[in-house]
């Protein structure tokens, strides 16, 4: 028989290693930061070593401890796999909320080579631009558009986006934009999340942003508006993409300025789940081979 340490002890570990944390782990397994310090101390009685190094305001794992956690944090997931094949007949669900526009214009076709990967994932697709229901664990996992990754959660970024104005041929030719400050004329359409300043800057125009005409929570959405002729809208390279590709849109101008990133996020609860973390570093590899240069040759 194998002398193995209690399994508490060994979630405790898990918890803390991965959060950074002695009272985050215990908020996630519902007990007390003394429970936590006094299940590692357990642990680290049984093995003969230190697992963390404790500081005043903070823990780190020591060398070995990581390596010790790799090892058991990869035990416990297959645990956590076998016990949800055992009483759900292998059948799992994920709750995903995505930016609307980019679920459109990238998600939904990689879902679909996804769910031939494993037939029995139930993921459950909503939209939102709001980080709510991320931080308060009403969905798994969120893709996102931010400056920056989000503190305190995990996150992975699917792709680093470009700024640019985009609209029809038709509108093209019609407004004659032939230079930048051509725009000055133009019908700008508006999204509250891309900046028309940052991108007159980058070309080197002295125009204010516009504080008038059609306004879109959705970037899909203006997209199709601005292929149908209604102006020139502020696109990313991802939710652009797809129209430069057919010809529905057209990118006017070569000035474009660095705009942030579209975030894959996991809730606090969502590493506890093996398959949640699984399709997480699926997509993000996705994301990265698109990126290759490769993939865009």
């Amino acid at each position: 028989m194998h002398r193995l340490p209690p399994l508490a002890c060994l979630e405790a570990f898990d918890a803390a290693a991965r959060l950074g944390s002695f009272q985050a782990a215990a908020e996630t397994l519902n007990v007390s930061a003394s429970a936590i310090s006094h299940r590692i101390r357990a642990l680290e009685t049984q093995l003969g070593e230190r697992l963390f190094e404790r500081h005043h305001r903070s823990i780190a794992l020591t060398a070995r401890g990581a390596a010790y956690h790799a090892e058991v944090a990869r035990a416990l997931d297959a645990l956590a796999t076998a016990t949800a094949d055992f009483t759900q007949g292998g059948r799992r669900g994920l709750r995903l909320s995505v930016a609307p526009a980019f679920g459109r214009a990238w998600l939904l076709s990689r879902l679909a080579d996804y769910g031939r990967q494993e037939p029995l994932l139930d993921v459950a697709l909503s939209a939102s631009t709001q980080m709510t229901p991320i931080g308060a664990g009403e969905v798994d996992l969120g893709i996102r558009f931010l400056a920056e990754a989000p503190a305190g959660l995990a996150a992975w970024s699917l792709s680093d986006e470009r700024l640019f104005p985009v609209c029809s041929p038709q509108y093209a030719a019609e407004a004659g934009l032939l230079a930048p400050a051509d725009l000055a004329r133009a019908r700008l359409l508006r999204h509250p999340l891309l900046s028309w300043s940052d991108w007159f800057r980058a070309a080197g125009l002295q125009l204010a942003a516009p504080s008038e005409g059609p306004l879109f929570e959705d970037g899909a959405l203006m997209l199709d508006a601005c292929a149908a002729g209604h102006g020139v809208a502020l696109s990313t390279s991802s939710l652009a993409a797809a129209g430069l590709a057919n010809g529905r849109l057209v990118q006017p101008f070569a000035a474009s300025v660095a705009a942030g990133h579209f975030f894959l996020i996991a809730a606090p609860h969502a590493r506890e789940k093996p398959w949640v973390e699984r399709f997480a570093r699926w997509l993000a590899a996705a994301a990265r081979q698109d990126a290759s240069p490769e993939a865009s040759a």
